[in-house]
């Protein structure tokens, strides 16, 4: 079978890899040539666990191709995915000129039937947008190809893409044509023989569906790091609170760790995206509303403490911080908690010295030299006042605390992720801050 994927990023490559891997031969479309260029050499623009591997195998097969050229990739197409980006505008709402941009192309060009899938994260309604341009591209044309429309969001994690990929909690599929529904089957039909459901549905209610299960999960998050201020103040301990909780099978133990605050790419723009739509709809989203004013707060919990902590003068102090990515396993730095921490230490006349597995490349990008950056995780401590840990990256978890104190200035530690136990941080004689546990 022959699909074509438009877009190179993290969904558009992830997806087109692991079509491939199953059999089917699949070419990749990108307007970025230089992007295009690396790929072929096989640099690729994200870093996710075993991706650059399996990019390799498969394109020494022949099954995975990478091209600028679309209307040439499309032809023979049965299912041509867009997988471009929607970035938010100014007002939340997600950008829709890239997806509508590829639909037009797809309708200027496409010669045989095919199925167009939007795997972009976009609103509901998007799907009848999609079939818009493509009718209006056709009718220049006056072809009476049959192009059907369909939606498939993507629920791939960051840093664990590949597995979700290849063993997916479910597949959820908006249709409505059968046609349509039997081309995804095909398509699909690798994965579902060891059981992974398959979910088809109306479009609206695929698209709403993307958009839900993100704001569930943000829901969670910031539910549980309002809790752990509330732990803080009242003298509870956040983690037995976890714990008791997480128990309650209603509840269950996954997106209730406290911490400094979602990001990525996912979280803040698609909460920020259905608030919007809702407003078009003269519909308040209450809850979802305060999920965001919770989680942008919770960005600076961290810096407060520190704050409070040298007395509220910052002024030449010098801190290392372990962890830019939003999350372990990714180099994504897309709303990640520690943009915010560095820019209110940096305002503050504060000097940062930062150490990360992945993502230094991609915060220099983003932020470039206006912090220092050291390839070893202790290297970065020399001479700094304290350590503020962002991200939870395992090698973390059992640091040699003699090395650490023999390199910081003082032994002051803040842990935005509670990766360490109060009592014993207080036993090696640390100042030990964490979220959700009075440590006073």
């Amino acid at each position: 079978m022959k699909i074509a994927i438009v877009g190179t990023g993290y969904v558009g490559l992830v997806t087109g890899t692991c079509f491939a891997e199953v059999g089917m031969n699949v070419t990749c479309i990108d307007i970025d040539q230089k992007k295009i260029d690396n790929l072929h050499k096989g640099i690729l623009p994200i870093y996710e666990p075993g991706l650059d591997e399996m990019v390799s195998r498969n394109v020494e097969k022949k099954r995975l191709h990478f091209s600028t050229n679309l209307a040439e990739a499309i032809q023979g197409a049965e299912v041509v995915f867009i997988a471009v980006g929607t970035p938010p505008d100014e007002d939340g709402s997600a950008d829709l000129k890239y997806v509508l941009g590829v639909a037009s192309s797809i309708g200027e060009h496409a010669q045989n039937p095919m199925v167009v899938v939007t795997k972009s994260t976009v609103p509901v309604g998007t799907a009848e947008k999609v079939r818009g341009a493509l009718k209006e591209q056709l009718a220049k044309r006056k072809s009476d190809i049959e192009i059907f429309v369909a939606s498939n969001p993507e629920f791939l994690k960051e840093g664990a893409a590949i597995e979700d990929f290849m063993k997916p909690d479910r597949i959820v599929v908006g249709v409505d044509n059968p046609k349509a529904e039997e081309f995804i089957r095909k398509l699909y039909k690798p994965f579902l023989m060891n059981g992974h459901p398959i979910y088809f549905m109306d479009i609206p209610s695929a698209e709403m569906t993307k958009y839900a299960a993100n704001a569930m999960l943000a829901t969670k998050i910031s539910f549980m790091n309002d809790i752990a201020n509330l732990c803080e103040i009242m003298g509870a301990d956040v983690n037995m609170v976890r714990k008791g909780i997480g128990s309650d099978t209603r509840i269950g133990t996954k997106f209730i760790y406290p911490g400094v605050g979602y990001g990525g790419s996912c979280f803040p723009k698609d909460v920020k995206a259905l608030i919007k739509t809702a407003k078009e709809n003269k519909y308040n989203m209450r809850v979802l509303t305060a999920v965001e004013e919770v989680n942008e707060n919770q960005k600076e919990v961290l810096f407060n403490k520190v704050k409070n902590h040298f007395n509220g003068n910052l002024k030449g102090k010098k801190f290392a911080l372990w962890g830019l990515s939003f999350k372990p396993k990714t180099d994504d730095m897309r709303e990640a908690p520690s943009l915010v921490i560095i820019e209110k230490l940096l305002k503050e006349g504060a000097n940062v010295v930062a150490y990360d597995p992945v993502a230094m490349h991609e915060a220099q990008r983003m932020i470039g030299d206006t912090i220092a950056y050291s390839i070893d995780m202790y290297d970065c401590l020399d001479g700094a006042d304290a350590l503020l840990i962002v991200t939870e990256w395992p090698e973390f978890r059992v640091p040699d605390f003699d090395e650490i104190t023999k390199r910081l200035n003082e032994k002051t530690l803040f842990d935005g992720r509670n990766i360490f136990d109060f009592q014993d941080m207080k036993k090696l004689g640390y100042n030990y801050y964490c979220v959700g546990i009075n440590t006073n």
